[in-house]
């Protein structure tokens, strides 16, 4: 735990000083610690710590992990910050609070109509943002920044969605800052139609200082808090 403090305290203050520097307010800035491949263990020392914001990448990870630890860490909030399959909907729903990785309209459809179901246990209204692809990589997870007031437009049809905002992965072949001025360009547009999708999702390890300088509001950082990951062998 010791270690694990230490590195969680050092990037606290990394995020408040980036902050300071761009003039924001650090209390306006959500830190998810992505625990990918940890075990739920390290959930639980990371909530005695004061960490209420968890990512995963996949969604078998994180239906364990949750099953695992109930509801015992009850202000815990879980998002969902990987590539989504339709055919996994449901059981993304019910284990996530909030799902970043909205980048279809079929996608959005599932999510909602997993909530619709006969069998579903998750009623709630669940928290949604657009993906937002920032290279020029087709192929790459996320929506086109030009599709995305369209996307945004249909999920608001769907009321078991909330739309929050945007979310983008720096792209590696260029300076990150470009790129998350993009993404808050797409926010912007976003907002046209929700005023209050306000979150943009946006930064890891190696560039959240440049998210938070365009204007970031949720950071994903991973090992930089939780140390290597283990061997998965």
């Amino acid at each position: 735990m010791g270690e694990l403090a230490q590195r969680l305290s050092a990037i606290d203050e990394q995020i408040a000083d980036a902050a300071r520097s761009a003039g924001r307010d650090p209390g306006e800035i959500t830190r998810i610690v992505v625990t990918k491949f940890h075990p739920a263990s390290l959930v639980r020392d990371l909530y005695a710590l004061g960490v209420r914001d968890v990512g995963e990448n996949r969604q078998q990870e994180l239906t364990a992990k949750r099953a695992e630890i109930a509801d015992d860490l009850a202000e815990l909030r879980w998002h969902f910050i990987g590539q989504a399959q339709t055919k996994k909907a449901g059981v993304i729903r019910r284990g996530a609070d909030a799902v970043h990785s909205v980048d279809r309209a079929k996608l959005a459809d599932s999510l909602h109509r997993a909530a619709q179901s006969v069998d579903s246990a998750d009623q709630r209204v669940l928290d949604v943002l657009l993906q937002v692809n920032l290279t020029q990589d087709e192929g790459r997870g996320g929506i086109e920044p030009d599709a995305a007031a369209e996307l945004a437009d249909h999920i608001l049809t769907l009321p078991s969605l909330r739309l929050r905002g945007v979310m983008g992965v720096a792209p590696l072949d260029e300076p990150p800052a470009a790129a998350f001025e993009r993404l808050r360009g797409v926010s912007d547009v976003v907002r046209l139609s929700k005023p209050n999708a306000t979150w943009i999702s946006a930064g890891m390890t190696g560039d959240f200082t440049e998210a938070i300088a365009a204007g970031a509001t949720h950071l994903r950082i991973g090992s930089a808090i939780t140390g290597p990951r283990p061997d998965r062998g």
